[in-house]
């Protein structure tokens, strides 16, 4: 780590350093959170996964919408970025119905203010993918909310800006990945302004850790379906009686293993690039 960066924030997986006034460094660790708690058993190289796959992203996206992206370095886990003043909104795009989403409509029959139709199945495709913002806990989980609440929160003009790329970004990784075996049934994006008040999208895209990544020959809608991402994890802890509140449970060499191949085979899926080639040469994710 360079002397001039210094440290300013954690989060459950990321570090934070401040390069200069304008740019930030994120050092994405191998640490992995389930239910909103970091567990104490890290994954291998799962730090590089979301950093390879986000510059995957970030460098294919720019026409849809900009984003904080500078450079990547050659440890494979750190991005030069450009600073931005964050929206307080977490923006979660929805084209199947899963996870709370899933909870919601059972409980309700609609998400985030969305009326859906009758009969639907867990897991089951969307008409058309949905916006449904969440709230940014600080402490505690993040919580579903409406439009309504989310447009206190930034305003109608700009919830209507983020609604339209959020999904714009949804439809072009879902296309992509498609084509590539994988079904993305939902993914959770960030967005911040700059200094001229434009839209940029920040943290990480359409990753292991902020998406649900479904094997497309494996897809059978009326339950939970098996996954590229982290809900592998999820399952395990679930077995365990876990109360999902701190301290986190170690994970087994089994789960560990089985982890980081789901991640590093989502990699490989979604780029068309070998991880060990991405190891050796970070950048060949952005050409």
């Amino acid at each position: 780590m360079p002397e001039a960066a210094l440290h300013v924030g954690s989060g459950k997986v990321r570090e934070l350093y401040a390069l200069d006034d304008d740019r930030l460094l994120l050092l994405a660790s191998d640490r992995i959170s389930t239910f909103d708690v970091v567990l104490p058993t890290d994954i291998p190289d799962k730090g590089r996964v979301l950093t390879g796959l986000s510059g995957f992203w970030f460098a294919r996206t720019r026409e849809i919408c900009a984003n904080h992206l500078l450079a990547l370095r050659s440890d494979g886990r750190s991005t030069e970025c450009r600073r931005l003043e964050m929206l307080p909104i977490e923006c979660v795009v929805r084209g199947y119905l899963a996870g709370s989403g899933w909870k919601d409509y059972t409980a309700t029959g609609a998400v985030c203010g969305h009326a859906l139709p009758a009969g639907l199945v867990e897991s089951e495709e969307l008409p058309e993918p949905i916006f449904t913002p969440a709230t940014k806990a600080t402490t505690g989980h993040d919580e579903n909310i409406d439009r309504e609440q989310a447009a206190g929160l930034v305003g109608a003009d700009m919830l209507a800006e983020v609604e339209r790329v959020a999904i714009a970004l949804y439809r072009h990784a879902a296309d992509h990945a498609g084509q590539r075996g994988i079904l993305i049934a939902d993914t959770k994006f960030e967005f911040g302004l700059d200094e001229g008040g434009r839209l940029v999208l920040g943290d990480e895209a359409l990753t292991p850790d902020s998406s649900r990544f479904w094997p497309a020959d494996e897809y059978t809608p009326g339950g939970s379906q098996p996954s590229f991402d982290k809900q592998f994890v999820r399952d395990y802890c679930e077995t365990l009686g876990w109360d999902k509140t701190p301290p986190g449970p170690e994970l087994p060499d089994n789960v560990v293993a089985g982890t980081r191949a789901r991640y590093v085979e989502a990699f490989e899926r979604l780029t068309g690039i070998g991880f060990d080639a991405y190891l050796a040469d970070p950048e060949v994710v952005l050409l």
